[in-house]
């Protein structure tokens, strides 16, 4: 079956490709099974050398990736290849850093007369489900430590952004890596699922919806493998009576609306002690209105059009309830020459007036719109912070670090950040909580979930 990827620059099809057949998917398991036998067994050393010269092969090519992300999902090309050369790299150059420490043999105390050590075997073949948002940070986070492990990796990448995985097998096969070890295919969704309930997928990496993460699971309901799950988001920020308005504006709105606000870790939802809250609104008006909404091939652009005008559409109607019942929008979308309605170019919005019963302020909307509260004190902002399905980044904005330790702690929610936001260190685990998922990429702790223990208990 055909599928075409529709540019939401200006509704034209940007690419065409074909579903994978019944036997073309029989087959890539196959040769995954068989590829990883030998793979498993490649010195690590050498598995690091390959993925590697993968990353280098994908900074050498990072204008012409930020290109075809921007045709394919829409953001701004002054921003594109950045998600190569900065995000992409140093996650994937980090995994590299600590894989030879993170997969040799855990060492146990001597006993006389045994030798004793747990190894970390790979798990078999890595099936990552992508999503288009951010085509290669997402996928990034397992693929290179998963093919490190010793795994054979399958990736199924969103029909919004096919080409992303095509530019995978390129950089793989530029690097030398065996046949079988990394494919990719193009399926629908009926396809996936019955890829997963194949006995030759070891392991589902998905990041997506909640929605898409229920169909995941489903899937894998009879079988006793695992799966990763990065959904949701609905992110909030608590700017404190002590915070640097100017730092947390910046951020705060930059955190809002970057990539159109299609972010799983961006800010949705902002609580301001009432003493700033005032101030706060006005700048963070004042700078909203400085973005430019336009072409993204424009290099003057800095928002560019959501991935489709029905993703739009759902945003304005959480803007529309939120409005019906007595919210107050803030931005003028006339200020916004190229904000159409029933298009994919949506102005940036903000919302006051908004409490936690609005679905813009309970559900994920994923679109350039936020709304800001004021609240009293510390304990009416945690409370409002904790009030929600999802549990993914929360940022505190503070001068008092012990503050924000003991606020963190009482945050629910996979990472705590004190005066930044929306970003992932790959050195820490990125992890959810509640509908934002569970299980762990990226930090030592990621290759725990790619490879399973086995104890060796040997009496000489």
């Amino acid at each position: 079956m055909q599928f075409k990827t529709i540019s939401p620059i200006d509704g034209s099809v940007y690419c065409e490709r074909q579903h994978a057949t019944g036997k073309q998917i029989a087959k890539a398991l196959n040769d995954a099974q068989d590829a990883q036998r030998a793979w498993r067994n490649t010195q690590l050393k050498e598995r690091i050398a390959i993925c590697q010269i993968a990353v280098d092969f994908f900074k050498q090519h990072a204008d012409e990736i930020g290109k075809e992300i921007t045709h394919m999902m829409g953001r701004p090309i002054r921003y594109t290849p950045f998600e190569i050369t900065k995000g992409f790299v140093e996650r994937a150059e980090y995994m590299i850093s600590i894989a030879e420490e993170n997969l040799v043999d855990i060492k146990v105390p001597e006993k006389k007369g045994f030798v004793r050590y747990i190894s970390r075997e790979p798990l078999g073949t890595v099936l990552v489900l992508a999503p288009w948002n951010y085509p290669y940070l997402t996928s990034v986070n397992v693929i290179i430590p998963a093919l490190l492990a010793g795994n054979c990796v399958i990736l199924k990448h969103a029909e919004q952004t096919p080409l992303c995985a095509e530019r995978y097998a390129q950089a793989f096969a530029a690097a030398g890596l065996p046949e079988g070890v990394f494919q990719y295919l193009h399926m629908s969704h009926d396809q996936v699922a019955a890829t997963i309930q194949d006995t030759g997928i070891d392991y589902v990496a998905f990041t997506g919806s909640v929605a898409g993460g229920r169909a995941v699971q489903q899937a894998a309901n009879n079988r006793f493998i695992g799966a990763g799950m990065e959904l949701g988001g609905k992110d909030p920020a608590y700017v404190r009576e002590d915070a640097v308005l100017e730092s947390a504006v910046e951020n705060i709105v930059d955190g809002a609306f970057f990539n159109s606000g299609q972010s799983c870790c961006g800010i949705e939802r902002v609580y301001v002690h009432e003493s700033l809250f005032k101030d706060f609104v006005e700048a963070a008006v004042s700078l909203t209105k400085d973005y430019q909404l336009g072409d993204p091939l424009d290099t003057n652009t800095t928002l560019g059009p959501m991935v489709r005008a029905s993703a739009a559409a759902n945003a304005q109607a959480h803007i529309d309830e939120a409005l019906q019942k007595g919210a107050r929008a803030l931005i003028d979308s006339s200020h916004f020459p190229a904000h159409q309605s029933g298009s994919a170019y949506m102005a940036p919005q903000i919302l006051i007036g908004v409490s936690n019963r609005m679905k813009i302020m309970s559900e994920e909307t994923f679109a350039p719109v936020v709304g800001i509260v004021s609240v009293a004190d510390d304990v009416e902002a945690l409370r409002l912070m904790n009030e929600s399905q999802y549990g993914l980044t929360a940022s505190i904005w503070t001068k008092d670090l012990e503050f924000a330790k003991q606020m963190g702690n009482e945050l629910q929610t996979g990472t705590v950040f004190m005066n930044r936001c929306d970003y992932l260190d790959p050195a820490l685990a990125w992890t959810g909580v509640k509908n934002s998922g569970r299980g762990c990429t990226l930090s030592a702790l990621g290759y725990a979930g790619l490879t399973r223990p086995k104890s060796f208990h040997l009496r000489m």
